[in-house]
């Protein structure tokens, strides 16, 4: 709950977006939650406080636009912005206690844990499973209806099998189709909750609770059945990540039980799947349109890799390609909106943001703050040379969010997306058929319809 007054010594009060009168913003939030936040930093400056709801039942959003306030909230002063907030909450219930959502001790122990795992060197032996997967969806579209695919659909499922392929070594099948039947159902849920006012409470049997706990039923009876088998000795077929997770252990931190394990295992699922797909399915998306970026890619790729299947070393090697990677991910950021809320009242870019705020980063907005970014909306990947990248502030681009909670998977996303977009421009060429494409922020950035291209194949 915000204070009533918001001013402080040092501090002045945070400018507020107009809205009707008894609602707010509320419609605005619920029809166009990104635009939203874009037309607040545009009308009000970097640090803005939206109201939606009715008396009795309003939210107050404190949201920062700015690099400096988001490395503010993310770094500097993280321990005084936290996921309290009723969104996370509703992960936590759903997804589990793992990283993406654990504070505090349960983090840093977690973290401990799991940062092992997560070497650039351990996380580079990935690359093989990733190009298996690759050749697999690129071999498969010659077969594609006149020639189009929706790119959307496409990534999601190639991201989802090579997570899972690598969580789980070669019970892959096992998971697969459960995940991409579940998932939907408990992510909707999630949101649905995790911004509604008020809610009933899980235990009762109406629709939405039963349909969702019957997808939480089947996804963890899955995952259970699995650890359990690698917990009895069963064999793995490789060192996969959940063998691995299972056999983490310390003298100060001990091991994983088994809920805790589903826990991990089910937020690397949600957190190594959807992001991937969102920046590969949006690169290819942004190329389809720029043929001459398209172009310089291929070239690249050509150059650098000829016919030989692309490992981990190449990630250096591809530097025009990381930076179409890193302009989508500007562009259409997988992670569009961060939450926290504020322990104690602090002052932002000259405001004062009071204790216990909900508060809120938009990459989506800061990606496209005309300080950092002449011609915003324009795709230009030479933004991320090395020498661009410099003259720009730290948290001006964090799509892997910052500080202490930055994305453990960050070199595995990049290895993944480099990779599997280098075979997949040397093997096709592409043209947009949508070229307009709705966004909307779920859990993660989420295109309202087809990502449709026209493909053509490069062989002979």
């Amino acid at each position: 709950m915000a204070a009533a007054d918001t001013r402080t010594e040092t501090g002045t009060e945070v400018p507020a977006l107009g809205g009707m009168p008894l609602l707010g913003s509320l419609f605005d939030l619920k029809s166009d939650s990104l635009g939203t936040y874009l037309r607040a930093q545009q009308q009000r400056g970097d640090v803005v406080r939206i109201t939606a709801g009715p008396p009795g039942l309003r939210a107050e959003l404190y949201c920062v636009f700015s690099a400096e306030g988001a490395q503010q909230v993310l770094a500097s002063e993280s321990a005084n912005f936290r996921k309290d907030n009723a969104f996370y909450q509703e992960l936590r219930d759903s997804f589990g206690n793992g990283l993406l959502t654990s504070q505090d001790e349960d983090y840093l122990r977690q973290r401990r844990l799991v940062q092992p795992l997560f070497t650039k060197r351990r996380v580079d032996g990935y690359a093989g499973a990733v190009a298996a997967e690759t050749q697999a969806v690129v071999a498969g579209w010659a077969q594609a209806p006149g020639g189009v695919v929706d790119v959307g659909e496409e990534m999601m499922q190639l991201a989802l099998r090579a997570v899972a392929r690598i969580l789980f070594g070669t019970d892959v099948e096992a998971t697969v189709d459960v995940v991409d039947r579940c998932f939907p159902v408990i992510t909707e849920y999630v949101l649905r909750r995790g911004y509604s006012p008020a809610n009933f409470p899980r235990t009762w049997p109406t629709p939405g609770n039963k349909r969702a706990a019957a997808a939480m039923d089947e996804l963890y009876a899955v995952c259970d059945k699995i650890i359990a088998e690698r917990r009895s000795g069963a064999p793995a077929g490789g060192e996969d990540l959940l063998s691995l997770l299972a056999a983490a252990t310390s003298t100060d931190d001990g091991e994983f039980d088994a809920t805790e394990l589903r826990d991990q295992v089910l937020i690397f699922l949600l957190a190594g799947h959807e992001t991937t797909a969102t920046s590969l399915a949006f690169s290819l998306h942004l190329l389809a349109r720029h043929p001459e970026q398209q172009a310089r890619a291929r070239e690249e790729i050509s150059r650098v890799l000829g016919d030989r299947t692309p490992e981990a070393a190449d990630l250096d090697r591809l530097p025009y390609l990381t930076q179409v990677l890193k302009e989508a991910m500007r562009l259409y950021p997988a992670a569009p909106v961060i939450g926290r809320s504020s322990v104690a009242a602090t002052e932002v870019g000259g405001r004062t943001i009071p204790a216990g705020s909900d508060v809120i980063l938009a990459p989506w907005v800061t990606h496209r703050h005309p300080g950092y970014w002449p011609d915003p909306d324009r795709f230009d990947p030479d933004r991320f040379t090395p020498e661009a990248e410099a003259g720009r502030p730290r948290y001006a681009w964090f799509p892997f969010g910052g500080g202490p909670r930055a994305c453990i998977g960050q070199h595995f996303s990049m290895l993944e997306s480099v990779i599997a977009l280098a075979m997949i421009l040397r093997a096709h060429e592409f043209e947009a058929v949508d070229t307009d494409v709705p966004v909307s922020a779920g859990i993660t950035l989420r295109a309202d319809g087809p990502i449709r291209c026209r493909i053509r194949s490069t062989a002979g």
